[in-house]
């Protein structure tokens, strides 16, 4: 995993000038703004991104497109998700309202169903006057929201994911065998899958994905003489499968990719905290694999699973650089807000586990890199605490839009103009885990430390806590919260955690 980058050394990494020589001031839109004059939106997520690219500080992943954009932007090197899980995760993120608030927990509760009445980030901006269009994957892809848009229906709907003809063979003639004996399509796309990786030789607008990329640059054709637009653009890979063009692999030589140091549990961590293989057990390559729940894969495994995750990063960072030449060659970059974020983090073996679904750094950090028009200081990063609730009242502030009250974030704008300004103290994530997701898990993060209670949901007793100190373990390898003399520590962070994020606000 990237360490946080600080300003200066993501200059010189991405060979972005520093803006000392601009004028400072404020961005330029401000609420009561003509419709027309009101900037653009390019909203782009990407399911499972880790903060793993050039940007932040990998030499290793190859992503030219997205650093790109950070070097018109400002990267939040130390941005966190509410719940690394799809579902609840973009539900906070697109409501600005927590996973507690919405009571969302869990990939099958649509938020409208405890929600009816809440106003999305997309819909505000349709309330306001944007065309609001959805392309791919924005709102968790069997939960959308048609309210949100002016077309409900899916411009691109879910279509094959491997591109081989055998994988495409084999997997119909068992979903086909699946069907007779009364398996639902649901049970089928859970438990009827493919291979983990697959590396064929196709063009990338074969892929969905791909597709998602070119209808993206339709649309902008459409909208160049409209204004204003909120384009929301999600996109499926590097979310398993890692399937990918064949050329994309061909970036990365195998046995130069690294093996995580941390393939094994934290130290004294409850073993019910970590998911271990849990979905990437449900790949047929993967389903016998040795010791399903406890993640100890072969080397060569790690290492190819490694590749294919990189592999996918580095497709869909060319299908971004895509649209991105289609905004400058159309001329909308300079009118356009640009966001770019990972719905929540991945485990590629650390702690010898693979994928989300817990409160740790690699699940709860996340990809997020914001461009805006008239920002005088691009190119730098923050290390400022941030949080996926804070994307919906910044945006708002950005395209001058009146905000609903009962937003949970904070506007991240100030940072635009002092990336090392005072700002939060902590953070917060939750996850439910144990049998049947008896123990809820909630986290705080603060510029030292991260610390969880898990407490049973039924009686609200504390059954496990966790402490990890990032100064001396940024890996997370070693739960400090019942060494001795910690005890006041601990008292000091369950307080924070206790006050939650009304109390971390900067002052």
């Amino acid at each position: 995993m990237a360490i946080p980058l600080k300003r200066r050394d993501f200059i010189r990494m991405t060979g972005a000038a520093a803006a000392g020589g601009l004028l400072p001031g404020p961005l330029p839109f401000s609420p009561g703004l003509e419709t027309k004059k009101r900037p653009n939106v390019l909203f782009i997520i990407v399911d499972d991104l880790r903060p793993e690219t050039g940007c932040y500080g990998s030499e290793l992943v190859k992503t030219p497109h997205i650093d790109r954009l950070a070097r018109r932007g400002l990267v939040f090197s130390r941005a966190y998700c509410q719940q690394a899980v799809c579902n609840p995760s973009r539900a906070s993120l697109l409501t600005g309202l927590r996973p507690d608030t919405l009571r969302v927990w869990d990939n099958e509760t649509h938020f409208r169903k405890r929600n009816p009445d809440v106003i999305t980030l997309p819909q505000l901006f349709l309330n306001n006057g944007y065309e609001s269009l959805r392309i791919g994957k924005i709102f968790h892809n069997t939960l959308p929201d048609p309210p949100s848009w002016n077309q409900p229906e899916p411009i691109i709907p879910i279509n094959e994911i491997y591109m081989s003809p055998k994988t495409r063979a084999r997997q119909q003639e068992r979903a086909a065998a699946a069907r007779k004996i009364g398996r639902s399509e649901a049970w089928i796309n859970a438990y009827i899958r493919g291979p983990a990786t697959e590396a064929h030789d196709a063009p990338d607008a074969l892929y969905w994905d791909g597709a998602v990329a070119s209808a993206a640059i339709a649309a902008l054709w459409k909208f160049r003489k409209k204004a204003p637009f909120f384009l929301g653009l999600g996109f499926m890979r590097p979310h398993l499968p890692f399937v990918a063009p064949k050329r994309y692999w061909d970036l990365y030589k195998r046995e130069d990719i690294p093996l995580p140091q941390n393939y094994f549990l934290p130290k004294d961590a409850p073993r019910f905290a970590m998911n271990f293989l849990t979905e990437l057990a449900s790949y047929e390559d993967f389903v016998r694999a040795p010791n399903p729940t406890e993640g100890q894969l072969s080397q060569d495994q790690a290492r190819l699973l490694r590749h294919g995750y990189f592999a996918c990063v580095s497709f869909i960072d060319a299908q971004i650089g895509r649209v991105l030449d289609a905004l400058d060659h159309l001329e909308l970059r300079e009118t356009t807000i640009v966001v770019l974020l990972g719905d929540h983090g991945w485990k590629l073996g650390e702690h010898g586990s693979w994928g989300k679904l817990t409160n740790y750094e690699c699940d709860t950090r996340s990809t997020l890199i914001i461009s805006a028009p008239g920002q005088t200081d691009v190119g730098g990063a923050t290390s400022a605490l941030a949080e996926f609730v804070d994307i919906y009242p910044t945006l708002c502030e950005l395209a001058g839009l009146e905000r609903p009250q009962n937003l949970e974030g904070l506007s991240l704008v100030p940072l635009f103009q002092n990336p090392d300004r005072p700002w939060k103290t902590a953070v917060f994530s939750q996850f439910a885990r144990g049998y049947f997701n008896r123990f809820m898990g909630r986290a705080v993060r603060t510029e030292r430390y991260r610390y969880v209670e898990w407490r049973d949901r039924l009686d609200s007793r504390l059954v496990a806590a966790e402490l990890y100190d990032h100064e001396t373990d940024p890996l997370e390898n070693e739960n400090i919260a019942s060494r001795p003399g910690n005890e006041e520590l601990v008292k000091q962070l369950a307080q924070i955690l206790s006050l939650g994020w009304q109390a971390a606000k900067p002052k």
